[in-house]
């Protein structure tokens, strides 16, 4: 096992501090990365808070993380020293069931393994990058493109494969009205990637607030969902509605917003449950879905095409001694659009 700083939270109701945890030793597939820079998820405050059940402290989180590798595994014939790589939401899976083999790990029947608060292979919790250093079992790592930049890349691992998925699965690109609800740091990115598949894209925010940063990201239309008559405007209008927000929302009255076939997905995960009214469906024939991130191979791709398209998240850079206050700021939406850790300020002695 070998030592690395980190930060963590102690509790649901703790601030995170300063500490060491284990990495296990490389092995013959693993990869040992030093962490560059790991991004802030909202999925990692509602985990360290206990919003969606209790997990085991203390706990690591984050799920956005590039950084190069410096140790590889006897096998390991993907990823050499010096590579610049990713590690996203998951780092490993069954292999053995029939979406597993289907190469949709993430769907794995038997629950894949997650970057943190998840079982690992030994047993032990998965802990995740907000720390120095983490081993990956090959297979699970993502090659990063050098015309990425290094720090922007990071939330491409989560949001960026977050709304790629959907957007590619319900074949958002030319001709078709795409609808992004929410213009934080899944929706920024959603924002772009579907204009870059040719979609013509809305964004839908509670506010104007963000209408100039929309127009810029790619977006043809910005409207205030604060105003009731956005929503009698805009009915019957979409194909599809990538719905991005971690709260409760009026599912009717979005659902209501498609046009025949239209489909409304669902990538924000808020604690809460949401109620939908069976009748909105059968108008128009409406589907309600969900997506859950990518595969490995799709978020290989996801990293390719938004090298290939100039699409990078817009971040913020801080310091792990600023962590806390990012939570608080993310809560209260003060960020445009991603706050991202410098992760050598996690070295330090443990407190």
């Amino acid at each position: 096992m070998t030592t690395v700083s980190a930060y963590a939270a102690p509790s649901a109701s703790e601030p995170l501090v300063r500490t060491t945890i284990e990495r296990r030793e490389v092995g013959p597939n693993d990869v040992l990365i030093a962490i560059r820079y790991a991004g802030i998820c909202h999925s990692d405050i509602h985990t360290v808070r206990g919003d969606w059940g209790p997990i085991a402290y203390p706990q690591v989180v984050g799920h956005e993380i590039v950084g190069e590798v410096v140790e590889i595994g006897a096998d390991v014939a993907t990823h050499a020293i010096g590579d610049r790589v990713g590690v996203g939401c998951m780092v490993n899976s069954c292999r053995e069931c029939e979406n597993c083999l289907a190469g949709m790990e993430n769907y794995c029947l038997k629950g894949n393994t997650q970057t943190y608060a998840s079982v690992d292979r030994d047993g032990t919790i998965t802990q995740g990058g907000y720390s120095t250093h983490i081993v990956v079992d090959a297979d699970f790592v993502l090659k990063v493109p050098e015309n990425i930049p290094y720090e922007a890349a990071a939330p491409l691992l989560c949001a960026g494969i977050t709304t790629y998925s959907p957007l590619s699965h319900w074949n958002a690109g030319p001709g078709k009205r795409v609808a992004v609800v929410g213009m934080g740091g899944l929706g920024h990115v959603a924002v772009k990637i579907a204009a870059a598949m040719g979609a013509e894209v809305t964004v839908l925010s509670r506010t104007l607030d963000k209408e100039a940063d929309a127009r810029a990201f790619g977006a043809s239309h910005h409207y205030a969902t604060s105003d009731a008559s956005t929503f009698e405007k805009l009915a019957n209008h979409f194909d599809l509605i990538l719905n991005t927000v971690s709260a409760p929302l009026p599912l009717d009255d979005y659902l209501a917003l498609l046009r025949l076939d239209g489909t409304m997905v669902n990538v924000g995960a808020p604690a809460e449950p949401l109620p939908i009214t069976v009748f909105t469906l059968f108008g128009n024939r409406r589907s309600f879905a969900g997506s859950g991130i990518g595969s490995i191979a799709e978020t290989q791709e996801m990293l390719d095409f938004c090298a290939e398209h100039g699409i990078a998240p817009e971040t913020e850079l801080i310091s792990a001694a600023q962590i806390n206050d990012a939570y608080e700021r993310v809560l209260s939406s003060d960020v445009r659009y991603r706050f991202v850790i410098d992760a050598e300020t996690f070295r330090g002695e443990a407190s």
